[in-house]
């Protein structure tokens, strides 16, 4: 009986010491949260407070008007219109929302990164060229041409990027693995950084002429 209860005992820890040793933080819900030691100076929390559930009613779970084109007259030609928790507040916590992107013939969704989510993507019409770069010192490029239809996932975190290479107007649907992804699209982040990063610095790490490193930052 006690070398049962020993072995029963024994057991137990094991669980324990696995589950403790599996354990992580939880992800960031923003781009950053500085710990503060006075609670009254508190800002943001890692995602938003909690509504009451007695109070929650089906509004808190509904958007309306993704059916709807998103402006693409600006410099890349495309519309991305976001629904994360910011138009639903239900998603709190669950860690999903969504895009719809819309393009013009040979209109482009820039190279960009989400810092907190893994993106899939399907074509709903057109033809896009899409892909992603791997991390260092790889830097492969994975790409393909999706027509109406298909799926393609860009990993967290890496590069990743559309191009309409169609002759007409293309519409993308997107779900994302965080409610709150986050964006930083490449050329925006270093050359459009406020306050602007030392062009001399930019100079020397993209390898250009410092004219035209000022000419991209007066561009941004």
């Amino acid at each position: 009986m006690k070398k049962g209860v020993s072995f029963l005992v024994t057991v137990v820890l094991m669980a324990l010491v696995s589950s403790l040793a599996s354990a992580s933080d939880p992800s960031p819900l923003q781009d950053t949260c500085v710990a503060i030691d006075e609670p009254k100076d508190a800002v943001f929390v890692n995602g938003k407070f909690c509504k009451d559930p007695k109070l929650t009613v089906a509004e808190d779970f509904f958007f309306s008007g993704l059916d709807k084109p998103g402006n693409t007259s600006n410099a890349v030609a495309s519309n991305v219109t976001t629904v994360n928790v910011e138009q639903i507040k239900g998603l709190n916590t669950l860690g999903i929302s969504m895009v719809r992107i819309d393009y013009e013939p040979y209109g482009q969704n820039p190279p960009h990164t989400h810092p907190r989510a893994t993106e899939i993507l399907t074509v709903l019409e057109g033809t896009l060229y899409v892909g992603f770069v791997t991390s260092n010192t790889e830097n492969r490029l994975i790409s393909k041409v999706l027509n109406k239809g298909d799926v393609f996932v860009f990993p967290m975190g890496l590069i990743h990027f559309q191009f309409n290479i169609g002759h007409t107007n293309a519409v993308a649907i997107a779900g994302l693995s965080s409610q709150n992804p986050g964006v930083i699209t490449i050329a925006n982040a270093v050359f459009g950084s406020d306050p602007s990063i030392n062009p001399d610095f930019l100079t020397r790490a993209f390898q250009l002429d410092k004219n035209v490193v000022n000419y991209l930052q007066s561009r941004f």
